[in-house]
């Protein structure tokens, strides 16, 4: 479970250096979009000598790598053998990329006598989201991701502070998640000197039902972490519910400060108090 991921380009080691120390629920080593194509090989080094060689390490690490069907994606996946990597990020996902990736990634664990790796999915295509229902399936996934940046080129048009033209591609995300009981992961908003504009994007993607959000800067993590925890309030109202339904067994519904309580709102009660829990908020 996350409520924020931070990228870091892997070829910057003052930021592979300070991962641990970051208030991110996961770093994303980035081999892809952040590093050059003259760079690909030093990150990549930098990365694996970081894994190998510090002795405290975030969280969870997420490994962003190139496409499957890039010179470096082989390369890349040799990471895994640090067996300090948690998930990958595969960028452009779509349906023949996801049938690409199952088949590369059992044929290399078989070789490697690995255990399966699990998978966030970046999606960035319009394909990508189309095709969501054909893939959002993968045994593999753990995670959907919208790239908004990439979606936005794919469809050549122009990126907003509102974010009004992703809101399809949000949405289906958020559906897809659901269905397949998936994380749905927001796109990083791109504007690292508009704290209340990073506010405003992080608390509309929460209202819209996505549960974590990346971030290009540590000084976004504190507003996304904010966001997408329970508040103090909302933890104490499902305390509240949690301990009235205990004290009524056999009691399908009841009242709260003149509102039914059922099933699903004691649901989503102990879905907040599972947050706080997780998130160490209690």
């Amino acid at each position: 479970m996350f409520r924020s991921l931070l990228f870091i380009p892997g070829n910057n080691p003052s930021m592979l250096q300070n991962a641990d120390v970051f208030s991110a629920d996961a770093i994303i080593f980035d081999l892809e979009d952040a590093i050059s194509i003259s760079e690909k090989n030093n990150a990549r080094n930098l990365v694996r000598n970081y894994l190998i060689n510090s002795s405290v390490l975030p969280k969870q690490i997420i490994l962003r790598v190139n496409p499957i069907d890039s010179e470096w994606f082989h390369k890349d996946i040799e990471l895994l053998k640090t067996n300090k990597i948690d998930y990958l990020l595969i960028p452009k996902m779509d349906k023949l990329t996801s049938d690409k990736l199952t088949a590369l990634l059992s044929e290399y664990e078989a070789k490697n006598n690995m255990l399966e790796t699990k998978v966030i999915a970046l999606v960035e295509t319009a394909r990508g989201v189309e095709e969501l229902p054909l893939y959002a399936q993968n045994k593999r996934l753990i995670g959907l991701f919208i790239g908004a940046e990439d979606l936005a080129n794919d469809l050549e048009i122009k990126r907003t502070e509102s974010s009004e033209e992703i809101f399809y591609a949000r949405s289906r995300i958020i559906y897809q998640s659901v269905i397949n009981h998936l994380i749905p992961i927001d796109t990083p908003y791109t504007n690292i000197n508009n704290p209340e504009g990073l506010l405003q994007d992080s608390a509309y993607a929460m209202s819209l039902g996505m549960k974590a959000k990346a971030a290009i800067h540590p000084n976004q993590l504190d507003t996304i972490n904010k966001v997408f925890s329970p508040s103090p309030e909302e933890i104490k109202w499902a305390q509240e519910i949690i301990k009235i339904n205990l004290s009524k067994p056999g009691h399908g519904v009841f009242q709260y400060q003149g509102k039914m309580i059922d099933k699903p709102i004691i649901s989503r009660a102990e879905k907040i108090i599972e947050k706080a829990k997780i998130f160490e908020l209690l």
